[in-house]
């Protein structure tokens, strides 16, 4: 089972494929859809949704996971990257029947086994998870990939995290 993990923004899109073989997972690429602070919004949106379709066209995922949003300061940017959320989101779901989110807590439990890890144990666990020899970057990358390990960890209840 192929699995696409995204950590949504609008300025950073983190994504993460892997590869699930029973216990085994392997990172089949991953990276980030950078946008430039230059561009206006919508053309930020455009382009997401242009590389954000070509990543799921070359990859075929089977099943796709979301980090779920948090903010708590600015509310300015949050609406701004829920807007570009909802791009990713219809993206990613055009033929698909389901998509999937994990809250940043049950990402930290599933990765490290506690939900107030540091930001750096999570990264750890998905350089050791995966096999890599470094971390990847930007972090955005890395929580992609957090995310897909947690959903390939959940598979058997994998209807418990469906988007509602």
């Amino acid at each position: 089972m192929k699995i696409l993990g995204i950590d949504p923004g609008y300025a950073i899109v983190g994504y993460g494929i892997i590869q699930v073989e029973g216990n085994k997972l392997t990172p089949l690429g991953y990276g980030s859809i950078v946008t430039d602070k230059d561009l206006t919004f919508p053309e930020r949106l455009e382009k997401i949704y242009r590389e954000l379709s070509e990543i799921i066209l070359h990859y075929q995922p089977d099943d796709i996971a979301f980090e779920e949003l948090f903010f708590n300061k600015n509310i300015t940017t949050g609406i701004a990257v829920a807007e570009a959320r909802g791009v990713e989101m219809l993206v990613c779901k055009m033929g698909r029947d389901y998509l999937y989110e994990y809250t940043p807590l049950q990402i930290k439990n599933a990765l490290v086994g506690y939900g107030r890890a540091e930001k750096h144990q999570v990264q750890e666990m998905v350089k050791m998870l995966l096999g890599l020899d470094a971390i990847p970057k930007p972090d955005d990358t890395a929580d992609a990939l957090a995310v897909a390990i947690t959903h390939s960890a959940s598979l058997k209840f994998k209807d418990q995290f469906r988007m509602k």
